[in-house]
């Protein structure tokens, strides 16, 4: 025997579905659906899971930016001591760049104590920046050009390298 009953999204009662939830099993029309590895959620189920991974308390916003502001003001200012050395500096700041942002994607990891939110993540890269505005704004004012683009690869490499190393973003596997 068939049911015949007729279903209909639990938010748009106007639409008819045979799509449920994977977590809380009520009905969802695709507008309502989010897709997972593993099947369809509805939005508030989502949003219920996504406060589980939010972990990150108000001091951690303020610790990494700070931690993340004077890291990046060192590193700032040792790409400006690289920049009279010509070719090789080229190659010495995009090294340089890439390890510096691990350096202070490891430091807030360890100063937060691997807590966790988008808003923490964007946070620190924004302190990045803040740390290297002083030496950008320095190199500016003197008219070094080698020395405004050597910033401008650090905060290219750096800022980038700082989000996808606390967010967990893996480009492969």
């Amino acid at each position: 025997m068939t049911d015949t009953t007729i279903t209909t999204c639990y938010v748009h009662p106007e639409r008819e579905t045979s799509l449920r939830c994977k977590r809380c099993d009520r009905y969802i029309c695709m507008s309502c659906a989010v897709s997972t590895p593993t099947g369809y959620i509805c939005k508030e189920c989502m949003r219920e899971r996504q406060k589980v991974f939010d972990t990150a308390v108000w001091h951690d916003f303020v610790l990494g930016f700070a931690v993340a502001g004077l890291i990046s003001g060192v590193a700032s200012f040792l790409v400006t001591l690289i920049g009279g050395i010509g070719f090789f500096g080229w190659l010495l700041v995009f090294i340089g760049s890439s390890a510096a942002g691990g350096i202070i994607a490891e430091a807030v990891r360890a100063i937060t104590q691997k807590r966790r939110s988008r808003p923490l993540f964007m946070t620190v890269a924004g302190g990045v920046i803040f740390g290297a505005l002083p030496m950008l704004l320095l190199q500016l004012l003197s008219g070094n050009i080698f020395g405004i683009i050597f910033q401008v690869i650090y905060l290219v490499v750096a800022v980038p390298m700082v989000y996808a190393r606390l967010s967990g973003i893996q480009l492969s596997r």
